[in-house]
């Protein structure tokens, strides 16, 4: 478990993509470095659904834009996406819709996460999947890492807004997946 894990006392994010070298990495960095700035303490983490590069640091392409932006992921180590991930977090947000499409089918039972894409929560990006820069150029880094950072942003909104109101994280535009 790393540490900052999730606990019962403070909000627990997972991010979800296929190999957790490039978005979901760059995602947990993002929200991390912003949640630091704000003085918040949250319980952050990232997975993916493959198990290729289990063990394996981010993409050195992630690291660089990652770092040009101030945000050390260099210590991250891939994972993938286990059963108690459903317990054990509060939100989990697929990087895309087949990501979330796997998740969905990998929920147990028992999954209590709530279970979104990361772009649902940007106003006019709903349904959207975050750019996969793995087979692309080093610039498609640079808007992965807009995507991140803005969703990183607007999930510091909802949880400033779910604290004042008492509602989930959850985004404005689309039903919950699962009741």
């Amino acid at each position: 478990m790393r540490p900052g894990m999730a606990t019962e006392s403070k909000p627990s994010i997972l991010f979800v993509c296929l190999g957790n070298i490039c978005r979901s990495p760059m995602a947990e960095g993002a929200l991390r470095a912003r949640a630091r700035a704000a003085g918040l303490d949250l319980a952050i983490d990232s997975a993916g659904t493959g198990d290729w590069h289990i063990g394996r640091p981010p993409d050195p392409r992630a690291i660089a834009t990652a770092l040009r932006h101030g945000v050390d992921i260099g210590g991250l180590r891939a994972r993938q996406v286990e059963a108690s991930d459903f317990r054990r977090f509060h939100h989990i947000f697929a990087l895309d819709q087949a990501n979330l499409a796997d998740l969905a089918r990998l929920r147990p039972a028992d999954g209590k996460a709530d279970l979104s894409l990361l772009l649902d929560l940007v106003p006019g990006r709903a349904g959207l999947d975050v750019a996969d820069p793995y087979y692309g150029a080093d610039s498609g880094f640079e808007r992965t890492w807009a995507e991140v950072d803005e969703a990183a942003r607007a999930i510091l909104a909802k949880l400033a807004s779910a604290a004042d109101t008492g509602a989930p994280l959850r985004a404005p535009v689309r039903p919950p997946i699962f009741g």
